[in-house]
């Protein structure tokens, strides 16, 4: 007797239970409304309206997404593709009382929960996609890099898009890890069902264009407009697919024997297993509710950070036009491209349209469909080291802009595909000139000036006028892109290192870059500042002066390598034979006598003794008669063997170091 009320009490406790549950999401979660349009003063209208929205209702019974007019209103609700026929219900039957009471004679007028979306007009919006009103949503906690993209998170809601363009339900929810997996992230996109599959994609991606305005930095962000909504977070918010049904137990054969003396009582066995199954049942649903009461309020509180901000902001992030997407030439903003796209513009990445094998994958030429000529950087599949770098760059050169800087229009991260799209330079890079024995000829005084000079500003740039102090750590003739005016543009950031307000110097002891333009203190003990570009600038000079390449450079009654070189006839009073002989006749002898100088403060050995990039600028370009006096640079055969393991193929191509092959030092 007292196991059967043990039994009554658990199963009551169940019915308690699930009351609670029921009761706990009985109220959709509100985000926003706008009334839009003026009042409708004409007689009727609000009992038409009423009309439509009781019929929307009533198709919340057994449709999670409907449309239908009456007398001229247009009307349509949209529940969110997780949610059961019970909460969409629900949800519309709240949003028809709430917008009547809170829009009650408005032409136009949408709302918006976290379960559902209604929206009426009186003009005919079905089939339209609409952006607008947009409404944001965020949450005030940043994440750990508040002024960079995060990646993980756009690449999450890409390759959303997709899936949700290839579903029914133009719906998609699904789960990334952070790079170390220290964090889960989770996305949500959805479409509403009157539009097609490639205006559902178009529309997502106009919200995904918004999150560099209202959003970047921010741990979740919730995007919605008419036609299509976004969501990301850092916890799960979206329901998981139900479990499949459990299969009916086939009945014995015949009934066990009564050893109750045909009582019809129940034996122990029989007892135990019901307690047990009882109390199972009891813990499980237990369970179920504080993960639900607990996530519900987690949400809650998530939205209700956001909906302050928003109702503080409404002009600004709310139904305003900002929120559209902004124009794709604005320098200040980044484009994200489908991968579709990228295989039309370069023919599925045929060898035809390859410019050249980079340190981390291959580099093709592509035209966009407005005739926008493109390099594609194409991360190999199998680089680690490469995914890392192209996070380096996408956060860094994002940032950067200056025009002796390359421009990356873009990225593409979806399915196992990494992307850069940058800027086509048709000139080519430095190297696919200077050093071809036939195209070094185009390359006369002025242009080398030029080139030598467009060099030191982006450098200082770099260094000293950025909202980033950056130390590039791989300068070379291959990372120069030349454009049509042989202006020189800077290029490959994968290997770039950003320096704090005061920081000076920094140590690694993963070694990254191309010997030959290495500093010595950064080759040999990782140490890298600012003087480690400035020594690599000096290199270059040497190169564009000499027309010679530091590592192939060979002269049987000297020193191998190019600074060694540089330093003997300086110090000889020969600096005449250092210059290129295609120049030799065209160039003001004094001034490349001053070149010679500064390229050889820029290699000294001591990172101290080499000037600043502003002071390399200042001296470049006042003709200065007494200009410091160099001392010997760090590489000479007897002192350091140095070889330039690095080598180019496609030359003509012309695009960063990554568009050529290249063999840098990794040292781990």
């Amino acid at each position: 007797m007292l196991l059967l009320q043990d039994i009554r009490a658990s199963l009551l406790l169940l019915i308690t239970i699930f009351g609670l549950i029921n009761s706990s999401h009985g109220q959709p979660t509100y985000n926003y409304h706008d009334c839009l349009g003026p009042h409708n003063t004409k007689t009727g209208y609000q009992s038409n309206l009423s009309d439509l929205l009781g019929s929307l209702s009533s198709a919340a019974a057994s449709n999670t997404f409907y449309k239908n007019t009456s007398n001229g209103i247009y009307g349509l609700y949209l529940c969110r593709g997780d949610v059961t026929i019970d909460v969409c219900q629900n949800c519309v039957n709240t949003a028809n009382q709430d917008i009547q009471n809170r829009c009650p004679s408005n032409q136009q007028a949408i709302i918006w929960y976290d379960e559902c979306m209604l929206h009426y007009s009186n003009t005919n919006f079905f089939g339209m996609v609409e952006t607008a009103p947009m409404l944001a949503l965020w949450n005030s906690e940043n994440n750990t890099s508040p002024t960079v993209p995060d990646v993980n998170a756009l690449a999450l809601m890409h390759q959303l898009v997709l899936a949700a363009g290839n579903t029914e339900m133009l719906y998609a929810a699904d789960k990334s890890a952070a790079s170390n997996g220290s964090w889960n992230g989770y996305g949500l996109v959805q479409c509403n069902r009157d539009i097609n599959s490639d205006e559902c994609r178009n529309c997502l991606r106009q919200l995904i264009d918004n999150i560099n305005i209202c959003c970047q930095g921010k741990i979740g962000w919730h995007i919605l407009a008419p036609s299509c909504n976004i969501r990301y977070e850092q916890y799960l918010f979206f329901g998981q697919p139900l479990a499949p049904p459990v299969p009916v137990p086939v009945p014995a054969a015949q009934p066990p024997p009564d050893h109750n003396g045909g009582k019809g009582g129940m034996n122990t066995t029989e007892i135990v297993l019901i307690s047990v199954s009882a109390f199972i049942v009891v813990a499980a649903v237990l369970g179920i509710y504080i993960y639900h009461s607990l996530g519900r309020k987690r949400t809650q509180i998530v939205q209700e950070t956001g909906q302050e901000i928003m109702e503080g902001q409404t002009s600004r992030h709310s139904m305003d036009e900002s929120m559209h997407i902004r124009n794709q030439n604005d320098s200040g903003e980044m484009q994200y491209f489908d991968l579709a796209t990228i295989k039309i513009a370069t023919n599925n990445f045929s060898l035809e349209n390859k410019l050249g094998e980079g340190g981390f994958g291959p580099v093709y030429k592509g035209k966009l469909h407005d005739g926008k000529e493109i390099a594609v950087k194409r991360l190999s599949r199998n680089s680690r080291q490469g995914l890392e770098e192209f996070e380096t760059e996408v956060r860094l050169i994002v940032k950067l802009q200056h025009r002796n800087l390359v421009r990356l229009l873009g990225c593409c991260i979806e399915s196992d595909e990494k992307l850069l799209i940058y800027e086509y330079m048709a000139n080519t890079s430095l190297d696919a000139f200077l050093f071809d024995p036939i195209k070094c000829k185009e390359l006369d005084w002025l242009k080398r000036a030029n080139i030598v000079r467009g060099i030191a500003k982006g450098l200082q740039y770099l260094h000293e006028d950025s909202r980033l102090k950056t130390i590039h750590r791989d300068l070379k003739a291959s990372n120069v892109l030349l454009d049509h005016e042989m202006n020189p543009k800077i290029s490959d950031f994968g290997t770039a290192r950003i320096f704090g307000g005061n920081q000076i110097e920094a140590n690694t002891n993963r070694v990254v870059g191309t010997y030959g333009y290495m500093a010595p203190e950064y080759a040999m003990e990782g140490l890298f500042s600012t003087k480690s570009d400035v020594y690599s600038f000096g290199i270059l000079i040497l190169e564009i002066l000499s027309g010679r390449k530091n590592a192939s450079f060979y002269h049987p009654e000297y020193a191998s390598s190019l600074p060694s070189q540089a330093w003997k006839l300086w110090k000889e009073g020969k600096g005449r034979e250092l210059i290129d002989q295609n120049i030799i006749d065209i160039c003001p002898i004094s001034e490349a006598m001053r070149w010679f100088n500064i390229a050889l403060l820029c290699v000294q050995e001591d990172p101290n003794d080499r000037p600043t990039m502003s002071s390399i600028i200042h001296m470049l370009a006042v003709q200065l008669t007494n200009l410091p006096q160099p001392s010997e640079p760090p590489f000479s055969v007897a002192r350091f063997l140095m070889s330039d393991q690095s080598s180019s193929t496609g030359v003509g191509t012309g695009f960063p170091a990554s568009y050529h092959t290249s063999t840098s030092a990794s040292t781990l």
